[in-house]
């Protein structure tokens, strides 16, 4: 609206008297008519006094055909900006009847990624200097046979003090212990040409630098700064990843969310990505689900954390969700961690399990009396028999002094 047509409008109200006359005559509604006022008088077109210094024309009501009476309000104030380390959760208005907007209530909440994650991931790429390339096969792998080396409950970046619980435990201890058992592990079992490394979740002890359980805020004993810990489990896992190519043809990798960990899971998946890009022999699952599935052969495998279903409920989603996989093989296995024990069940033909861990117990662990054991294991499946066989790193239980 340019001041020539305002000061029309202000003649017509001059002429008719009223607000609701003068829109009929400029054939507009009288909330437009009514917007033109204020404009007018904003600028100072109405014939009286500027606005005061911080304030704005809030109406304008009609005394006479020559007059009007301004009412004035506290302007608003400066633009809102997203304080640092927040993100917008949601955003509510108060409109008027014209659907105009005439309030707003921006809604907060602090990014639950800590601001260090590029910086850890970018810091291990650097020492690798570059993605992955290609490397030579082993010879004489088995077609007929797939390897899974399940990862359970590694939640790395736990501290634990022995004095407190029995066994001291670290950032440093826990990777050592991964990669070494891991190492035993892979060279126990068979070359299959195929083999699966299945993180089932909760791999990080926490999700970012708050150092707290996502969903219920437990405060958690951890080691290390964040980025410290992001960097070291990423490396941790390229080397498992390696000591399975020197074994296996094939690897695929797929990195499930914990309740521990349902963000730092997916910095992992898309580091790990983006590194073996170039490698043709490992495949990096970026499926975002919380659930894995994997027909081979004549087995369906399924998989879960575990934080959020029963077994009956699992393997009633893998019949569902994978229903002609399902028809198509015989034999059928669900796993999942989460509770850092050995458990197994038959649910409907399906065995289902869990498995152990290789973590020390923390403080909340240990004084609640969860005693169960340490280990890690391969789970090889035959192309038409179902699973062949199993091979098995076990940690002796630490004695008390």
């Amino acid at each position: 609206m340019d001041d020539e047509k305002l000061l029309w409008a202000l003649e017509l109200k001059r002429q008719h008297g009223s607000t609701s006359e003068a829109a009929r005559a400029a054939d507009v509604p009288r909330t437009t008519f009514q917007h033109w006022m204020k404009l007018a008088a904003e600028r100072g077109l109405s014939g009286y006094g500027p606005v005061m210094p911080g304030f704005a024309v809030k109406t304008v009501s009609s005394r006479s055909a020559d007059g009007a009476w301004v009412k004035q309000a506290k302007a608003p104030g400066e633009v809102f900006e997203v304080p640092e380390g927040h993100a917008v959760k949601g955003v509510s208005a108060l409109v008027d009847a014209d659907g105009r907007t005439v309030q707003r209530w921006i809604k907060t909440r602090e990014e639950t990624v800590s601001e260090g994650l590029i910086e850890a991931l970018k810091s291990v790429f650097d020492s690798y200097q570059g993605r992955a390339e290609a490397s030579a096969a082993p010879d004489n792998t088995d077609s007929d046979l797939l390897s899974v080396y399940p990862i359970a409950d590694q939640h790395l970046g736990l501290m634990s003090w022995a004095r407190e619980t029995g066994e001291n435990f670290d950032l440093g201890i826990g990777s050592d212990r991964l990669r070494a058992c891991m190492a035993r592990v892979v060279a126990q079992s068979p070359p299959s040409r195929q083999a699966i490394i299945l993180n089932l979740g909760d791999y990080f002890h926490a999700d970012d630098s708050r150092n707290v359980t996502p969903r219920s805020g437990h405060s958690l004993d951890v080691d290390g700064r964040y980025f410290k810990v992001l960097s070291t489990g990423v490396q941790l896992m390229m080397d498992c990843i390696d000591l399975a190519l020197q074994k296996h043809e094939s690897v695929l990798v797929r990195n499930l969310p914990g309740n521990h960990d349902p963000h730092a899971s997916v910095a992992l998946t898309i580091a790990l990505g983006a590194f073996y890009a170039r490698e043709p022999r490992v495949t990096i699952d970026m499926d975002p689900s919380e659930f894995f599935y994997h027909r081979f052969g004549s087995t369906l495998i399924g998989a879960h954390h575990g934080h959020k279903a029963k077994a009956e409920d699992l393997v009633m989603s893998m019949a569902t969700r994978r229903r002609e996989d399902w028809g198509a093989t015989r034999f059928h296995v669900h796993y999942s961690g989460h509770i850092h024990h050995f458990t197994g069940k038959e649910v409907a033909g399906v065995r289902c399990e869990s498995f152990q861990t290789l973590a020390a117990k923390d403080a909340h662990s240990h004084s609640n009396s969860y005693d169960s054991g340490q280990s890690i294991q391969s789970i090889t499946h035959h192309r038409t028999d179902g699973e062949a066989g199993r091979h098995r790193v076990n940690l002796a239980p630490v004695l008390a002094a």
